[in-house]
């Protein structure tokens, strides 16, 4: 069944297609994406939407392709290929949501395909297609007719033993699994590059497949990272195990997005060497869970990883913690007792929050390094340590030099590598693994049986800024998960209870006095204005009057306003449609059903 957004979150169980062709009654008129697709040769540019494209030549792809495979390997060029289209899918499904808000939820979903035949890659036929978003159910079918990327394939290779289109499969795992809230796994089971008379794909979440493996290895840039994060659900009952003791356990980091792989790039470079690793980026980025990873690939990940708050550590205590303090070297000092840098002897020491050391703690800090070797406390000889050090900071550390609160020669030594970690607003790609990453830790940790996410709370995330980034995320679902009645699925008000503010449509007046509300009523043609004439401006008049205390005394009540508007934009909708209903409907972002409710309430029904 379908329900409306407006009462409760949609869910739509099945959606099969009853016809052979792709026609009207299977997807809906494209006419709402052509109208974002923009031209503008004076400047070099085309845009969807607010997305930069461009035309290249499948032959370039081409070129591009066999390039890929003959100077990485086939499994590499692979990989690239379907991260590429990952990305592409994944800021699509951002599009459609926007796009079609209020339409049924199959309508909302081809936005995808459509796009992929708008943009000459492909033609989708839907198969079939099951989706109950609250469950985080998932199951699609589609055929691909006249694909471009098996297409150039059998021009260069000739006929191929195996499928070959890696980033239309990317695209679809990533504009599906954004659209869903939840890692979907998209398979080529029949391909036109093998002989097939077209293309098939089957989509399913990565759990449900029994040999996802190697499918999803193709999305992980570094094979010490998660991807997209198989883990089966652990059954509700069952104890927690050590693996939902922190953010992430070892080997669990989880992502997808461009951000992400390229900081398990740098850390693949920099991990087989000694060099000092600086992460910089904002706060709950994970800069130590990298760090972590950083050991665990490292040669020094058999010996210990030692980690320090900074920021955690009085000022009269810092240097004792670090390098260690002698019996009797002050008063209380009963036992000599070893510092942070002989505890990690052979290993790796991680001081996180490097930035609020005092300058007099970061000389001391700066000659450990330089010269290998550390003094304890009271202590009247120096030791040698052989020990990597990692730190981290949310400070710009150059302004921090600028300003006088950060030594310039300590900077310049632990620069020598630094990888900086963008924050989760620049990666939403990942916002999806990571939602279903936390659901599992959480529904086991606190034993709790939640289902998934309500579209509501997925369009919710997915436009949520997350100040926090990936520390106030793990906190949103954690909480989600307490809130959530048991058996169902989490919802906005049990994600965002502590003021948190996110994009949602509002209702009001635009520069050329039009009532619209974001993703909507903007939709509708620039002249919107103009050819409603002298009835909106009335009606605007009449709003003005309100908003400057004049009241509404002389122009009637705010009902009979509030129904001339709808009156009106209803009209216009019918008129611009040329009549048709269901067009007439996507013009103003409700359903079909909606509007024929809304015309019969308003006895405009007859007059059609």
């Amino acid at each position: 069944m379908t329900v409306d957004t407006n009462s409760r979150p949609r869910r739509e169980q099945a959606w099969t297609p009853s016809s052979a062709g792709v026609d009207a009654q299977r997807l809906p008129d494209m006419a709402d994406l052509m109208a974002r697709l923009h031209f503008a040769p004076g400047d070099g540019r085309i845009w969807l939407d607010d997305q930069r494209m461009q035309l290249i030549h499948t032959s370039a792809m081409g070129v591009l392709r066999r390039e890929l495979i003959e100077g990485l390997g086939i499994e590499r060029a692979r990989g690239l290929l379907t991260r590429m289209g990952y990305n592409s899918g994944s800021h699509d499904a951002h599009l459609a949501r926007k796009l079609r808000p209020n339409a049924p939820l199959h309508d909302m979903f081809v936005v995808g395909p459509q796009l992929h035949a708008l943009e000459g890659i492909v033609l989708v036929e839907p198969v079939s297609m099951e989706i109950d978003i609250e469950r985080g159910h998932y199951r699609g079918e589609f055929i691909w007719r006249g694909s471009s990327e098996a297409e150039e394939h059998v021009r260069t290779y000739g006929i191929s033993a195996e499928p070959v289109c890696w980033s239309q499969i990317g695209y679809a795992s990533g504009y599906t699994s954004v659209f869903v809230g939840r890692p979907i796994l998209f398979r080529e089971v029949e391909c036109r590059a093998m002989g097939h008379a077209h293309c098939r794909i089957v989509g399913k979440p990565v759990e449900a497949w029994e040999d996802a493996e190697v499918d999803a290895s193709f999305l992980q840039a570094e094979q010490f990272t998660r991807g997209l994060s198989a883990t089966s659900r652990q059954p509700v009952g069952e104890a927690p195990n050590a693996e939902t003791a922190a953010m992430f356990a070892d080997g669990d980091i989880v992502g997808v997005s461009t951000g992400f792989n390229a900081v398990c790039h740098m850390l693949r470079c920099v991990a087989d060497t000694n060099a000092t690793v600086l992460f910089l980026g904002e706060s709950g980025v994970g800069k130590e869970v990298f760090a972590r990873t950083l050991h665990r690939i490292s040669a020094r990940a058999d010996k210990v990883f030692i980690a320090v708050n900074c920021a955690a550590i009085p000022e009269t205590l810092i240097e004792s913690e670090l390098f260690g303090v002698e019996r009797g070297a002050y008063t209380g000092a009963t036992s000599a007792r070893e510092g942070r840098f002989e505890r990690a002897h052979g290993g790796t020491l991680f001081l996180d929050e490097i930035g609020t050391l005092s300058l007099t703690s970061q000389g001391k800090l700066l000659r450990a390094l330089q010269e290998g070797e550390i003094e304890r406390v009271g202590d009247s000889h120096t030791r040698k340590v052989d020990v990597r050090v990692v730190a981290a900071t949310n400070l710009d550390l150059r302004a921090e030099v600028r300003a006088g609160r950060f030594r310039e020669d300590l900077y310049f030594r632990l620069n020598v590598f630094p990888i900086k970690v963008p924050p989760l607003r620049e990666r939403r790609e990942d916002i999806p693994v990571l939602m279903n990453h936390f659901l599992q830790k959480f529904t086991r940790r606190h034993r709790r049986d939640v289902t998934g996410f309500t579209a509501r709370a997925i369009d919710a995330l997915l436009s949520y800024e997350l100040p926090g980034n990936i520390r106030e995320l793990e906190n949103m679902i954690e909480r989600g998960v307490i809130l959530a009645r048991p058996g169902g699925a989490i919802d906005v008000s049990h994600l965002f209870t502590a003021g948190e503010r996110w994009d949602s449509p509002t209702w009001g007046l635009s520069r050329d006095g039009r009532v619209a509300t974001s993703g909507r009523l903007d939709d509708i043609d620039e002249n919107l204005a103009g050819s409603l004439g002298n009835p909106l401006k009335t009606i605007t008049d009449r709003i003005e009057r309100l908003m400057s205390g004049q009241g509404l005394a002389d122009s009637g009540s705010l009902d009979e306003i509030e129904a001339e508007l709808e009156n009106t934009l209803l009209q216009h909708a019918i008129e611009k449609a040329k009549g048709n209903l269901s067009a007439a409907a996507r013009l103003l972002g409700i359903t079909r059903a909606r509007l024929v409710y809304r015309l019969n309430q308003r006895g405009l029904g007859g007059s059609l």
